[in-house]
Protein backbone atom coordinates (compact mmCIF):
# COMPACT_ATOMS: atom_id res chain seq x y z
CA UNK A 1 0.00 0.00 0.00
CA UNK A 2 1.27 3.23 -1.07
CA UNK A 3 0.61 6.35 1.56
CA UNK A 4 -2.26 7.29 0.99
CA UNK A 5 -5.21 6.55 2.48
CA UNK A 6 -7.35 5.60 -0.56
CA UNK A 7 -6.79 1.64 -0.39
CA UNK A 8 -8.84 -1.24 -1.52
CA UNK A 9 -8.44 -3.68 1.19
CA UNK A 10 -11.57 -5.51 1.42
CA UNK A 11 -11.30 -5.88 5.02
CA UNK A 12 -10.04 -3.64 7.83
CA UNK A 13 -6.94 -6.44 8.55
CA UNK A 14 -5.75 -6.40 5.09
CA UNK A 15 -6.69 -2.61 5.29
CA UNK A 16 -3.57 -2.66 8.97
CA UNK A 17 -1.88 -5.28 7.02
CA UNK A 18 -0.55 -3.31 4.26
CA UNK A 19 -0.07 -0.37 5.88
CA UNK A 20 4.09 0.63 6.28
CA UNK A 21 5.28 -0.91 9.70
CA UNK A 22 6.12 2.60 11.06
CA UNK A 23 2.64 3.64 11.21
CA UNK A 24 1.21 0.31 11.14
CA UNK A 25 1.22 0.45 15.11
CA UNK A 26 0.23 4.14 15.50
CA UNK A 27 -3.01 3.46 13.16
CA UNK A 28 -3.91 0.38 15.80
CA UNK A 29 -3.33 2.24 19.22
CA UNK A 30 -5.70 5.17 17.72
CA UNK A 31 -8.21 2.17 16.27
CA UNK A 32 -8.15 0.21 20.13
CA UNK A 33 -9.03 3.71 21.34
CA UNK A 34 -11.80 4.02 19.15
CA UNK A 35 -13.25 0.58 19.41
CA UNK A 36 -12.81 1.08 23.10
CA UNK A 37 -15.28 3.81 23.43
CA UNK A 38 -17.40 3.06 20.45
CA UNK A 39 -21.41 3.84 21.06
CA UNK A 40 -23.33 0.46 20.42
CA UNK A 41 -25.20 0.99 17.33
CA UNK A 42 -21.78 1.97 15.45
CA UNK A 43 -20.24 -0.58 12.95
CA UNK A 44 -16.38 -0.55 11.93
CA UNK A 45 -15.80 -1.64 7.97
CA UNK A 46 -13.48 -0.20 5.53
CA UNK A 47 -15.30 2.67 3.58
CA UNK A 48 -13.65 5.68 1.21
CA UNK A 49 -10.75 3.62 1.51
CA UNK A 50 -10.28 4.03 5.22
CA UNK A 51 -11.07 1.95 8.46
CA UNK A 52 -14.60 3.78 9.03
CA UNK A 53 -17.06 4.07 11.87
CA UNK A 54 -20.89 4.03 10.15
CA UNK A 55 -24.17 3.33 11.30
CA UNK A 56 -25.20 0.31 9.26
CA UNK A 57 -27.36 0.84 6.24
CA UNK A 58 -29.74 -1.73 7.93
CA UNK A 59 -30.32 0.92 10.71
CA UNK A 60 -30.21 4.16 8.88
CA UNK A 61 -30.29 3.42 4.92
CA UNK A 62 -31.60 7.41 3.97
CA UNK A 63 -28.28 8.66 3.23
CA UNK A 64 -27.81 11.36 0.23
CA UNK A 65 -24.96 8.95 -1.37
CA UNK A 66 -26.72 5.69 -0.16
CA UNK A 67 -23.29 4.68 1.94
CA UNK A 68 -23.66 3.77 5.59
CA UNK A 69 -23.59 7.21 7.65
CA UNK A 70 -20.29 7.69 8.79
CA UNK A 71 -19.30 8.80 12.35
CA UNK A 72 -15.53 8.28 12.36
CA UNK A 73 -13.02 7.16 10.04
CA UNK A 74 -9.01 6.41 10.61
CA UNK A 75 -6.80 6.54 7.67
CA UNK A 76 -3.19 6.72 6.49
CA UNK A 77 -2.53 9.87 4.46
CA UNK A 78 0.73 10.95 2.69
CA UNK A 79 2.07 12.75 4.63
CA UNK A 80 0.16 12.00 7.84
CA UNK A 81 -1.99 9.98 9.78
CA UNK A 82 -5.73 11.00 9.84
CA UNK A 83 -8.58 10.86 12.29
CA UNK A 84 -11.98 12.16 10.93
CA UNK A 85 -14.55 12.84 13.86
CA UNK A 86 -17.55 13.58 12.15
CA UNK A 87 -19.32 14.51 15.44
CA UNK A 88 -17.30 17.32 15.89
CA UNK A 89 -17.40 18.86 12.38
CA UNK A 90 -21.42 18.46 12.46
CA UNK A 91 -21.79 19.97 15.95
CA UNK A 92 -20.71 23.49 16.82
CA UNK A 93 -20.78 23.03 20.36
CA UNK A 94 -19.12 19.52 20.07
CA UNK A 95 -16.35 21.43 17.93
CA UNK A 96 -16.12 24.44 20.61
CA UNK A 97 -15.91 21.25 23.42
CA UNK A 98 -13.28 19.52 21.52
CA UNK A 99 -10.99 22.70 20.46
CA UNK A 100 -10.93 24.08 23.97
CA UNK A 101 -10.09 20.72 25.48
CA UNK A 102 -7.73 19.44 23.14
CA UNK A 103 -5.96 23.21 23.74
CA UNK A 104 -5.85 22.37 27.38
CA UNK A 105 -4.12 18.82 27.04
CA UNK A 106 -1.09 20.97 26.12
CA UNK A 107 -0.87 18.77 22.53
CA UNK A 108 -0.83 21.00 19.07
CA UNK A 109 -4.04 20.41 17.41
CA UNK A 110 -3.33 20.03 13.61
CA UNK A 111 -7.48 19.96 12.17
CA UNK A 112 -9.12 20.25 9.38
CA UNK A 113 -12.86 20.47 9.16
CA UNK A 114 -13.10 16.83 10.61
CA UNK A 115 -9.81 15.69 10.50
CA UNK A 116 -7.25 15.35 13.08
CA UNK A 117 -3.70 14.98 11.27
CA UNK A 118 -1.10 13.36 13.61
CA UNK A 119 2.35 12.07 13.09
CA UNK A 120 2.53 9.34 15.75
CA UNK A 121 0.00 8.20 18.19
CA UNK A 122 1.68 9.90 21.15
CA UNK A 123 0.77 13.42 19.57
CA UNK A 124 -3.19 12.43 20.44
CA UNK A 125 -4.51 13.63 23.64
CA UNK A 126 -5.89 10.00 23.76
CA UNK A 127 -8.31 10.52 26.86
CA UNK A 128 -9.45 13.33 24.85
CA UNK A 129 -10.17 11.21 21.82
CA UNK A 130 -12.26 8.90 23.84
CA UNK A 131 -14.26 11.04 24.96
CA UNK A 132 -15.36 12.78 21.41
CA UNK A 133 -15.92 9.29 20.43
CA UNK A 134 -18.34 8.58 22.96
CA UNK A 135 -19.80 11.46 23.40
CA UNK A 136 -22.69 11.40 20.30
CA UNK A 137 -24.78 8.17 20.27
CA UNK A 138 -26.40 6.87 16.81
CA UNK A 139 -29.66 8.41 17.59
CA UNK A 140 -28.40 11.43 18.00
CA UNK A 141 -26.12 11.42 14.99
CA UNK A 142 -28.84 10.54 12.95
CA UNK A 143 -30.76 13.46 14.17
CA UNK A 144 -28.20 16.13 13.72
CA UNK A 145 -27.42 15.05 10.05
CA UNK A 146 -31.41 14.67 9.57
CA UNK A 147 -31.10 18.35 10.70
CA UNK A 148 -28.30 19.42 8.74
CA UNK A 149 -29.79 18.20 5.84
CA UNK A 150 -33.30 20.12 6.42
CA UNK A 151 -31.28 23.27 5.49
CA UNK A 152 -29.79 22.73 2.67
CA UNK A 153 -31.98 23.65 -0.63
CA UNK A 154 -33.43 21.23 -2.30
CA UNK A 155 -32.03 20.87 -6.27
CA UNK A 156 -35.16 21.77 -8.63
CA UNK A 157 -35.89 18.80 -11.10
CA UNK A 158 -35.72 19.53 -14.24
CA UNK A 159 -37.93 18.33 -16.83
Amino acid sequence: MNRNSSSNAGSVEEYLAALPEERRADIQRVREVVRRNLPAGYREEMGFGMIAYVIPLETYPVTYNRQPLMYAALGNQKRHMALYLMNIYGDPATQEWFTAAYAASGKRLDMGKACVRFQRAADLPLELIAQAVARTPPAEYIAGYEASRAQLPRRRRKG
